[in-house]
């Protein structure tokens, strides 16, 4: 998307819910800038990181609902809204995975989590079944959140690297399971249509 289309595509006014999610997307963009210098610098992150990494992520992960909550109380809800919203989701996740690897609560396959919406955003470009518009399924933001959390404690201090990378696995899975739900879902799709699913 261009700018121009992308500033077109941006609701007038902004809204409430928008300007929440922006926030956000800042702390989560802030906390990938923090694992990445981490992981360039080669330090480990002490207790009192961790600690904040995970107040703040906690917030952010509260202001996900908030968000929801105002466009619904506001009647703001937007296309543009909700895509923001899961794009900021996913950068958060990303983040919190990259955290999890950089503090040694997991290994690097923990980035996963965070690359599982990249990877299926550029894999339809290969196969244009991926490019359907998939309805709308609480269980997809369930298990979002869910991921969020398991990521979020796995960072705790007090958790061990064994609990920490068990936590990030079970919710690798639950997450993997969800993408398989809407690959198959997609497929049939593309089956009932007699398009090709490959």
């Amino acid at each position: 998307m261009d700018t121009d289309n992308f500033l077109r595509a941006l609701p007038r006014p902004f809204g409430l819910a928008n300007w929440v999610t922006l926030i956000r997307a800042v702390v989560a963009f802030g906390l990938l800038a923090e694992a990445i210098h981490l992981l360039a610098g080669g330090r480990a992150a002490g207790t009192g990181l961790r600690w904040l990494v995970v107040l703040v992520a906690s917030t952010a992960l509260c202001l996900d609902w908030v968000d929801g909550y105002l466009a619904r109380r506001l009647g703001t809800a937007t296309g543009f809204g909700a895509r923001f919203d899961m794009e900021t989701d996913a950068v958060m996740i990303l983040a919190l995975a990259a955290l999890a690897w950089t503090f040694g609560q997991a290994g690097p396959w923990v980035l996963a989590s965070g690359l599982l919406r990249y990877i299926f955003v550029i894999s339809g470009r290969l196969w244009p079944v991926l490019t359907l518009p998939l309805p709308p399924r609480k269980r997809r933001q369930s298990l979002c959140v869910a991921q969020a959390i398991a990521l979020i404690l796995a960072l705790a201090p007090p958790v061990t690297p064994i609990w920490g990378s068990a936590i990030c696995l079970a919710g690798l899975g639950f997450l993997s399971y969800s993408f398989g739900l809407d690959l198959a879902w997609l497929a049939g799709q593309a089956r009932a249509k007699g398009e090709a699913v490959w």
